[in-house]
């Protein structure tokens, strides 16, 4: 059967060629402005409301004039823009199964977060700027806060993909690995903590990492509050959204050294202004939302549409499904 399928892409040669070759038994359809990365959010465009499958960022506002729709693969792990009971609600009412793209970018984000777990462990931000001579009082400082990871505890809030994939990546390090989910699902490899036992896990975590989307549930999860919970040992990773947590609170409980150090990938808003409270702190460390980049990315997610459209082809259960 031929579909026409709707792709508004930010996607280099090579990853548009092989969607090209992946979708030759389908109409491909590109709109007039595309997409400019794989965050942005284009206007509607004539020929997605054609369309039978649409890839990319759709706008959901647009997409109940599309009649003949049959499947959304979105192109970004974060489904935040369509996570509204009106969406919802449109899409269960016209059975519109919906993909994000958890599995393009989960490995990524779960090695840029244990890159973060070893630089803190070993670290390497002072190091890396200090030139001392052995047996200084500077280099006996150094050597002994490298606090080895192994044996410690961490924390994982917000357990998907990209959590399942840390845990496999720690489990050289014999850390207990402990994580909080919203539902449990009953198949997860370890003690997966709830609402109520949340406060306890965070009193005992070495490393909380915060992996939440951005939702009207998590909007500042991480409130002055919780890092009170917290061990002034413990080091705090956000890798999940900016939104999640109260920066205010943060930069308090970094600064009254009630916190040991914060990782953070993300920030609301992005980049964070000059000046702000957080940039100033020598124990917290932010890279600019990349966590989930890798070499070929495109090429990557292209990849993993085309193995979806096969499935969805076959009527086989779709990867990555979140409606």
């Amino acid at each position: 059967m031929t579909y026409r399928i709707f792709a508004d892409l930010a996607a280099s040669d090579s990853a548009l060629q092989l969607l090209r070759e992946g979708t030759r038994h389908h109409q491909l359809l590109f709109p007039s402005n595309p997409a400019t990365s794989c965050l942005h959010q284009a206007d509607p465009d004539p020929l997605m409301s054609t369309a039978e499958i649409i890839v990319g960022q759709p706008n959901p506002a647009a997409i109940a004039d599309v009649a003949h729709l049959k499947w959304i693969q979105i192109s970004t792990s974060s489904i935040t823009r369509y996570d509204t009971p009106e969406f919802r609600a449109l899409i269960q009412q016209r059975a519109i199964p919906v993909c994000n793209s958890a599995s393009v970018y989960g490995s990524a984000c779960a090695e840029h977060t244990l890159a973060f777990m070893l630089a803190q462990s070993r670290l390497l931000p002072r190091s890396l700027s200090t030139r001392v001579a052995g047996g200084t009082p500077s280099w006996d400082h150094l050597r002994d806060n490298s606090i080895p990871l192994h044996g410690q505890t961490v924390l994982i809030v917000g357990y998907g993909t990209i959590g399942r994939r840390l845990t496999e990546l720690l489990a050289p390090f014999s850390m207990q690995v402990l994580a909080y989910r919203r539902r449990a699902r009953g198949d997860e490899p370890l003690r997966i903590v709830t609402l109520s036992e949340l406060p306890e896990a965070l009193n005992t975590a070495d490393h909380v990492v915060n992996i939440l989307p951005d939702s009207a549930e998590t909007r500042r999860f991480f409130s002055a509050e919780r890092f009170a919970r917290m061990k002034n040992s413990s080091v705090f990773y956000n890798i999940g959204r900016g939104t999640t947590v109260d920066q205010e609170a943060l930069a308090e409980a970094l600064s009254s050294k009630r916190l040991k150090a914060a990782w953070l990938d993300v920030t609301d808003p992005e980049p964070l202004p000059e000046g702000h409270a957080l940039l100033t702190l020598a124990n917290c460390f932010i890279t600019p939302h990349v966590a989930g980049g890798h070499h070929n990315e495109s090429l990557t997610f292209v990849r993993h549409f085309l193995a979806n459209l096969a499935r969805f082809e076959r009527g086989e259960p779709l990867s990555d499904r979140v409606m």
